[in-house]
């Protein structure tokens, strides 16, 4: 394995508009990642295994909820910071950030915001430390980009509730203690349910043979009669819009996070350009080699501006959700262009695990199109400039 030189590009010196605990955050964040994902990082890809070794290394650099609460478990921090983290350990993996995500904005966030005092204290404070590990159940065999119709339901039984269903492509599942699920009651309507490991009827078999998030943990959650006790349902929030509302956090999350993936292609990109000889000087010398690079660096300028002034709106509890698409679709198609550009600049060297070039591009596959696709996110944007659903 190569040393991880990363260097961070800010064209526009966006450091002068954080705070001194913002960069304190990004710059611990970042020596983890470097110490401690980079070495393992490209093995763990290979043999698709997740790396559970890294999860008290997360937790320590405050991945685990980092806006929640410290009367929580949480680091109180602000979402710029949270946005910073998810950042730099995206730079590391999508996957490695996936599971931070999933943890941080599908699993603590609903649990804080819909939950009550009894369930914050339970499990959140165990969420934060990595202690426990959390999975998120909204998409389904049959329904992705219409989770409204989910099928997974649950009875009331008197003195507890009565789970059925399944969900699918659920990041943490193979080794969750607890499970955020959306069911629909009797009447149809969505709830989330706190499912734990060993309650009889759930198991979370594995999904295998994936080409992208190999180093992420991908399995299914079933449910065959599961008896949920009754504190376990989350009665903050119901309604489509609850599990939607926890989404906005991880799309925010992920507009940051492929800023890293798309840092570290152009930085290698550049490093190999200015050393690989090719006619007698560098290949950074020709100018299809420098249209790529700067093309490279302006986009990821422009989505770093992006997600500052989104992060802002957050601070401020202004992003639309909206917003939050326009910056989730934009920012990942741009990390995923980045990713295909530094692979022609390496050549044949790009497809190797020798560099972190393919291994995003991979990732970033399956990152533009979970928690909403591509072309959902171009709908919603249609939505709220118009005022017209194309959805229907």
């Amino acid at each position: 394995m190569k040393p991880d030189l990363f260097e961070a590009p800010d064209y526009y010196n966006l450091d002068d508009l954080l705070t001194d605990e913002h960069k304190l955050i990004r710059d611990t964040a970042r020596a983890w990642v470097k110490r401690d994902v980079s070495p393992i990082i490209e093995e763990a890809a290979q043999n698709a295994t997740f790396p559970k070794s890294i999860i008290p290394g997360l937790a320590e650099i405050g991945a685990f909820g980092p806006y929640i609460p410290e009367e929580y478990g949480g680091a109180g921090l602000d979402q710029i910071s949270y946005g910073l983290i998810m950042q730099e350990i995206e730079r590391g993996d999508s996957g490695v950030r996936s599971t931070a995500s999933v943890q941080s904005s599908l699993v603590m966030y609903p649990i804080w915001k819909y939950g009550n005092e009894a369930q914050r204290k339970k499990y959140l404070p165990k969420l934060a430390t990595g202690e426990w590990m959390g999975s998120f159940g909204l998409t389904e065999p049959d329904h992705g980009s219409n989770p409204g119709g989910m099928v997974t339901n649950f009875k009331d039984k008197g003195d507890h509730y009565l789970l059925n269903g399944a969900k699918l492509w659920i990041s943490n599942s193979p080794f969750c203690d607890v499970a955020v699920v959306w069911a629909k009651d009797e009447s149809g309507r969505i709830h989330g349910l706190i499912v734990e490991r060993g309650m009889e009827g759930f198991s979370t078999p594995e999904t295998h043979n994936k080409w992208s998030l190999r180093a992420s943990a991908t399995g299914e959650l079933l449910f065959q009669d599961v008896k949920v006790p009754k504190e376990n349902l989350l009665q903050g929030k119901s309604g489509l819009g609850a599990p939607l509302g926890c989404l906005d956090s991880a799309r925010y999350g992920i507009a940051w996070g492929v800023i890293g993936a798309a840092m570290d292609c152009y930085d290698t990109a550049l490093r190999y350009a200015k050393e690989r000889i090719q006619f007698g000087k560098p290949i950074a010398s020709f100018q299809l080699q420098q249209k790529k690079l700067a093309e490279m660096i302006t986009e990821i300028t422009k989505a770093q501006l992006l997600a500052f002034r989104l992060g802002q709106l957050k601070n401020e509890d202004r992003a639309t959700s909206a917003q939050i698409s326009m910056a989730k679709r934009n920012n990942v198609d741009m990390a995923l262009k980045i990713a295909r550009e530094a692979r022609q600049i390496l050549g044949g060297m790009g497809i190797t695990g020798e560099y972190p070039i393919m291994r995003h591009m991979m990732n970033l596959e399956s990152v533009i199109t979970y928690e909403g696709t591509h072309d959902i996110h171009l709908l919603i944007t249609g939505l709220d400039i118009t005022g017209i659903n194309a959805f229907k």
